[in-house]
């Protein structure tokens, strides 16, 4: 059996301080990504730039009033990429890896599909477009009647 426990980083001082690091940017990048994910967030947002909106006549619409919003909205933005993307990749791996696991624990199943998330783009085209046309009736449509009974018949 496969051990789902993470893998950890080398052995010794350096290892541990890496994946203790790993471990506190996960968390830290999970709950941003969490928090930033709520409706809440969206109206701490729109109330944030209402209220800067409504304070340009006090400043006289300076260019110091604009380059407010406009340094912390850029900075935020920067931020929030890096940190959903990496939800996003784990989220991603972890599906990859359980859907491996299912591939690999059904007999029937192709085992040649386990890892084809690092094939390039045209590679996977192909192999989806193999799969479609397995699947495909006598006038040439998808049929799910067709890919339905092929994937019983395999069983």
């Amino acid at each position: 059996m496969i051990d789902p426990q993470p893998v950890t980083g080398r052995p010794g001082r350096a290892g541990r301080s890496t994946d203790r690091s790993d471990r506190m940017f996960t968390v830290v990048a999970t709950r941003f990504a969490g928090v930033a994910g709520q409706p809440i967030a969206f109206v701490t947002a729109v109330a944030i730039i209402l209220l800067w909106s409504v304070t340009g006549p006090l400043f006289g619409y300076s260019d110091t009033w604009q380059l407010v919003v406009n340094t912390a909205t850029t900075i935020v933005t920067f931020l929030m990429v890096f940190l959903i993307q990496n939800s996003q990749n784990r989220d991603a791996a972890a599906m990859q890896a359980k859907l491996d696991e299912l591939i690999r624990a059904v007999d029937a199943a192709r085992s040649q599909f386990i890892g084809i998330e690092h094939l390039t783009e045209r590679e996977i085209e192909k192999v989806r477009s193999d799969l479609e046309r397995e699947c495909r009736d006598a006038d040439g449509d998808l049929s799910p009647a067709i890919s339905l009974a092929h994937l019983r018949d395999r069983l």
